[in-house]
């Protein structure tokens, strides 16, 4: 394997766990959630606004999730939306087809724990060998790299950037001592890896790009909780973390809000802030309200004049609501 491919997947790792830790940021609870939780729309104050979308989360029910979190009529704008066409959709490529067939049958083959894990066995002793040491140098990079790009970002405000800023702080020295070639747990992910392919039951991308909202909401469950499992392997337990907030409410007058949530990430404790907003006598995260609205006005406005400059483009939607709680609102594949 190229050093640059090497640098490209170590990247790539990180940034997801940044993504699957965003949940904390804006969706936590102390709250343990055992079996189906009850979907609520909004909440009865700021604090149950908050719980109950984290308990909807943890258990991996985007559904109830959007259901929740959004005032009825602009859910029903959402389920609507997720079957319209997106100027900005870019069209697959047939190499792009043809890797997303060969590796969904990889994964979905018959004894393909067995068949990918003696593939990556040697492969792992390899790297082991070549990139063992130089791993947490790597890590470190994509931390100053990582920090910057928060720093320097025109989306976020100052206490966000700090806030972003202190969970890669976290994230980078517990990535830098994890045995990331270690014959044992690579087996399990791979296990992990088959059995969530297995779930999502997808065969080509034009099975994405068909579904509807309810049919997407339930691979994005499987995915989200397969990318759970294979987190927790390696040490970095979301349910943990989740479980670890509580949340307070800052100020509230005139049907505005701001929280505080204290949580530990990897026993650290860190904390976080967000606003809601009152809608008929429920609560809802504003900016997530926000970012929903705005997306459904890009979604019907009129094609840019030839020659202007194009808008925005909105955000893939394997993102789900972790992105939607940090960005824009998720668009369908």
């Amino acid at each position: 394997m190229r050093r640059s491919s090497v640098y490209y997947a170590v990247g790539a790792f990180i940034a997801l766990l940044v993504l699957a830790t965003a949940a904390a940021l804006f969706m936590t609870s102390h709250h343990k959630a055992v079996g189906p939780v009850p979907v609520v729309v909004g909440g009865d104050t700021p604090e149950a606004s908050v719980q109950q979308s984290i308990a909807l989360i943890k258990t991996g029910d985007f559904a109830g999730f959007w259901k929740h979190a959004l005032p009825p009529a602009d859910y029903d704008t959402l389920r609507a939306d997720w079957t319209r066409p997106r100027p900005d959709e870019h069209p697959l490529t047939p190499e792009d087809r043809a890797d997303f067939i060969k590796t969904m049958q990889q994964l979905t083959a018959p004894d393909a724990e067995t068949k990918l894990y003696a593939v990556a066995k040697p492969k792992l002793a390899q790297l082991q060998a070549q990139y063992q040491d130089q791993v947490p140098v790597m890590i470190g990079i994509f931390q100053a790299i990582a920090a910057t790009g928060v720093s320097q970002s025109k989306d976020l405000t100052n206490p966000q950037k700090q806030q972003a800023t202190e969970v890669i702080n976290v994230l980078a020295p517990w990535a830098q001592t994890v045995p990331w070639f270690d014959q044992a747990r690579a087996k399990q992910v791979v296990g992990i890896a088959v059995a969530t392919a297995r779930k999502l039951d997808l065969k080509t991308p034009e099975q994405l790009k068909a579904m509807d909202f309810d049919t997407a909401m339930q691979k994005y469950s499987v995915g989200f909780l397969g990318i759970k499992q294979a987190l927790a392997v390696y040490g970095l337990s979301v349910d943990d973390t989740l479980d670890s907030a509580k949340v307070s409410t800052v100020e509230s007058r005139n049907g505005h809000a701001h929280v505080r949530i204290d949580y530990t990430l990897l026993g650290k404790p860190l904390a976080t802030e967000s606003d809601l907003v009152e809608q008929d006598g429920r609560w809802y995260s504003e900016d997530v309200l926000q970012n929903v609205r705005e997306a459904h006005e890009r979604l019907l406005a009129p094609p840019a004049p030839a020659g202007s400059a194009a808008a925005p483009a909105m955000p893939a939607s394997v993102s789900t609501p972790i992105q939607a709680m940090t960005t824009k609102p998720p668009a369908k594949h």
